[in-house]
Formats: C-alpha cells, structure tokens, sequence
C-alpha cells in the first residue's frame, strides 16, 4: 500500500520516516519528494507498507501525530491523474528561426537587429501618421 505524508519537517531524512512506519509493518521503500531546482524537501513524501493491512495501521498510528513540532497529515496516496505527454524541446536555443510574424515580409532570422518580423512601423504605407 503506498501512503501520502503530509506537512512534514523540511529537515525530515527518509531513514526516519523508515523508522516511524516501521513500528507499523514492514516498510518497502520510502521517497521524500525534492524540490528540482533547490534541492530541498517540498514537505511531502510517499511511503509504500508490504501489506494493506500495515498500511491502514500506519495510517491509524501516525495521522495528525506530531514531528519535530508539525501536525503529520497521513492517507492512502491516491493514483496519480494521467497527464498528456511532455513535449519533446520546450523552449531554449531556437537555432535559426526567427521570431514573431514571418508571412512574405522578410524574417528576423537570428542575425537580425530587429528580431521580430522584419517590419518597421515606418515602413507602413497603409496610413497612421508614425
């Protein structure tokens, strides 16, 4: 049974937790979530029990119990929602396409000053007094 833990001390190691539910069955594998970009904890975690019946234990024994001063939030994780998939790229380096409104106009390759369209609002003939 995987199981969800919530508001947990950012300072929390995943040999403690392992400790904590361990009172409760035999604990399979425990995953503190880390931020990507700091590295630190988000305060959130999964914990997977062998069984079914430790996992509800665990549930009873730790849910709203306190850890280093933080209400622990503890339940059966849900299934994580299906999410399209990632695009392959996603922004960076565009090689040698411009940028902005090409059409027939000319492109704003990546040596142009202007890297837009190509287009000077004073080039406009079709009127406005620029």
């Amino acid at each position: 049974m995987k199981i969800y833990v919530g508001n947990l001390p950012y300072s929390t190691r995943e040999d403690e937790l392992e400790s904590a539910f361990s009172a409760y069955g035999e604990v399979v594998s425990v995953t503190i979530v880390m931020d990507r970009d700091s590295g630190r904890s988000r305060g959130f975690a999964f914990v997977e029990m062998a069984s079914d019946s430790e996992g509800q234990a665990a549930i009873a024994g730790l849910n709203d119990s306190e850890m280093d001063g933080r209400t622990l939030k503890v339940n059966e994780a849900r299934p994580q929602p299906d999410r399209p998939p990632r695009r392959e790229g996603g922004g960076g380096f565009r090689g040698d396409r411009g940028g902005g409104y090409r059409g027939d106009r000319g492109g704003g390759g990546r040596d142009s000053r202007r890297g837009g369209g190509g287009r000077d609002r004073r080039d406009d003939n079709r009127g406005g007094n620029w």
